[in-house]
């Protein structure tokens, strides 16, 4: 039986609007070894639920748009201000204190590379706010600061690349 499963940049501005990339593509596997290729992503929903920490009882926003660029999986959204849960959450995004995101997904075809399993199709459930990602390179770069953040994230990955 298969199970659903958890991985994924984010930024936030003061109105709870996020933007950040759920999953990197060409950034090496997971902690858990998963590498996901382009096209794999099936959307399951046209707006897919904003949770913290992959619990389902802690909805905190939407994500509106969810389309896969030539650098990975990016996801915009607004958190759900009317709910005191979802300002705690601005808060701690805005302090750096949760900067990750990861995603919740069912696997619908892979095959195993060395100890790595790449992942070409799966089903899209959730993207989570979360402390620490499955994916390191998988982080919150808010609408505001997001041309910013994107120029930042371009010199680390170049920067990584030469390691």
């Amino acid at each position: 039986m298969d199970k659903l499963e958890v991985k994924a940049t984010l930024s936030v501005t003061d109105e709870g609007e996020i933007v950040g990339t759920a999953w990197p593509f060409n950034a090496g596997p997971d902690t858990t070894g998963d590498i996901i290729t382009k096209g794999a992503f099936n959307f399951v929903s046209n707006e897919l639920p904003m949770l913290f920490g992959h619990d389902v009882g802690d909805l905190i926003g939407t994500w509106t748009d969810a389309v896969e660029t030539a650098d990975g999986l990016t996801v915009k959204g607004k958190l759900h201000l009317d709910q005191p849960r979802a300002r705690t959450i601005l808060g701690m995004i805005k302090s750096g204190l949760v900067s990750g995101l990861s995603i919740g997904f069912k696997t619908k075809s892979w095959t195993q590379r060395g100890r790595n399993r790449v992942i070409a199709a799966l089903d899209l459930y959730e993207v989570s706010v979360v402390r620490n990602p499955a994916h390191p390179r998988a982080r919150i770069s808010s609408a505001k600061e997001y041309d910013r953040a994107s120029a930042v994230a371009s010199v680390i990955r170049d920067f990584t690349a030469s390691i």
